[in-house]
């Protein structure tokens, strides 16, 4: 036990060794160098500088213009998160446990007792808190899946978050400043699709680029960031790509009993965010750094775990695997075998292929457990897909993590539910409102979504946020809502029977 300190002290020493090789290297090679040289005064080196013919000074100018040129475009363009903005609810929107219970109990001919208990059992332990947030659809008996509905809280939501990032940016980057425009919605995709109305609304320039994503379930948010990468690295200087994030609910309201099918009802909160990315760093606050994308579509079990289909009485909805999390955990393991090289440390690495030859050696003889590689020492921040309880679950597990590194995920599944692709941005919301924040600061996103897939994005902090409130503003310091209960009610359209059990902020 005496010898723990020093053991502790070879291991730091060792670790920086090694993290810092080719510092450590070149500051060997160097004071070799000027130890061989010392003799020789610096007038004498400026004279020999002097000597050299003009010629050969111009090549070797050349030479290294040429070398720094072809390494910049190797590397391609670095590519910026200039501001973000989410989706902040109003109260009205709340449904709390006893909303869920009443309104199923009031719909008996929609769905049936057991049916109920199961969704309330699985509410009380899916980690969403009472604050979460519905569209009005949901609040209307029986539920209001009109193509009209959908439309109004697509409007609500995407409106809202591309308001706030513009009000952010704003008078820096206006909406004629937008060339590349991309949407994300999994489910919902009327005619036209979100992108033109969004350039509708925002009156966006005519030669706009637009791309609309569909089917790719809560992965689609850093997808997207993987496409405005590919476009910006190849694109002219200051170019500038709008992102929005979002999966509309209520054309998607399941109305079944198969339980498997139920779950999204219970998960699924309305939410939204909107990013603006570009290949010029002036009023960036993030530097993008790695985009790994995994797709494990090829295994059957995998393809059909997160799966659009009716069910025997032909109610359409999702259907979600009892193994999401098993399978999200094999779709993370293989990204993260592409994503380590990339971002850890050379101390960690060298731990990794150390266990992987001692496994090759001991094989058959020994079990040996493969070195997990610690994260935390690439990372100062990490962001999980608020999908569910069981997922972050499984990530924490797989990856080591303590309670405080997946916090940012918990609180955001509490507070907004699962709000798909956009929760990674309300997870980096709350780190900032947090004050927990700072620059250089690296941060991990990580998401799963319908395939399956898994994606991470790397950040770097360059500017943390001035104001950082944004969705998290009317959440007191120790995260619960403040805003206050009171009555009113909504307004309810022709025919529609309503519960009112609404809020006001």
């Amino acid at each position: 036990m005496g010898s723990s300190p020093h053991v502790s002290f070879l291991k730091t020493v060792a670790r920086l060794v090694v993290n810092n090789f080719s510092a450590v290297v070149t500051v060997a090679v160097a004071a070799t160098v000027v130890r061989k040289a010392w003799p020789i005064r610096p007038d004498e080196i400026l004279n020999r500088m002097r000597a050299l013919p003009p010629a050969h000074v111009f090549i070797l100018v050349i030479l290294a213009a040429g070398v720094v040129k072809m390494r910049r475009m190797r590397r391609g363009q670095d590519v910026y998160l200039v501001e973000y903005g989410c989706f902040r609810p109003k109260a009205c929107y709340r449904t709390p446990f006893a909303t869920c219970l009443e309104h199923a109990h009031l719909m008996p001919y929609l769905v049936d007792e057991e049916s109920v208990a199961f969704a309330m059992r699985l509410l009380e332990r899916s980690g969403l808190g009472e604050e979460t947030c519905v569209p009005d659809a949901y609040h209307y008996m029986p539920p209001d899946r009109s193509l009209r509905a959908s439309r109004e809280e697509a409007e609500l939501v995407i409106f809202a978050a591309v308001d706030d990032v513009f009000a952010k940016t704003a008078p820096v980057i206006k909406p004629a400043d937008i060339d590349v425009l991309v949407v994300n919605c999994s489910i919902f995709t009327p005619v036209p699709v979100f992108a033109d109305m969004v350039v509708n609304r925002y009156k966006l320039r005519a030669d706009v680029k637009i791309v609309n994503l569909s089917g790719m379930g809560c992965s689609a948010g850093l997808v997207s960031v993987g496409l405005a990468k590919n476009v910006l690295q190849t694109a002219p200087p200051g170019t500038h790509v709008l992102i929005v994030s979002t999966e509309i609910l209520s054309s998607q309201y399941y109305v079944g009993t198969e339980r498997a099918m139920l779950l999204p009802n219970c998960l699924f909160r309305m939410g939204a965010a909107a990013m603006i990315l570009s290949n010029s760093a002036d009023h960036a606050r993030f530097r993008l750094r790695r985009v790994v994308r995994t797709v494990t579509a090829a295994r059957d079990a995998d393809y059909r775990c997160v799966f659009q289909e009716e069910d025997d009485n032909g109610n359409t909805g999702i259907r979600l695997c009892k193994d999401l999390a098993t399978t999200a955990g094999y779709a993370l393991k293989n990204n993260i075998a592409t994503l380590g090289p990339l971002v850890l440390p050379a101390w960690e690495q060298l731990l990794v292929a150390l266990s992987i030859i001692k496994r090759k050696l001991l094989s058959g003889r020994a079990k040996v457990r493969l070195y997990r590689p610690d994260f935390r020492t690439a990372f100062e921040h990490i962001c999980i897909h608020a999908g569910g309880r069981g997922v972050i679950d499984e990530v924490q597990d797989g990856l080591g993590l303590s309670d405080d590194d997946v916090e940012a995920s918990r609180m955001t599944l509490h507070r907004f539910g699962n709000t798909s692709s956009s929760s990674v941005l309300y997870e980096l919301a709350y780190l900032e409102a947090k004050g927990r924040m700072g620059m250089g600061d690296r941060v991990w996103m990580i998401s799963f979504g319908a395939g399956f897939d898994c994606n991470s994005v790397a950040w770097e902090c360059l500017q943390p946020a001035g104001d950082a409130d944004g969705p998290w503003a009317s959440v007191s310091a120790d995260t619960r809502c403040s805003s206050p209960i009171s009555t009113r009610t909504c307004e309810a359209r022709p025919g529609t029977h309503v519960y009112m059990y609404v809020l006001s902020k």
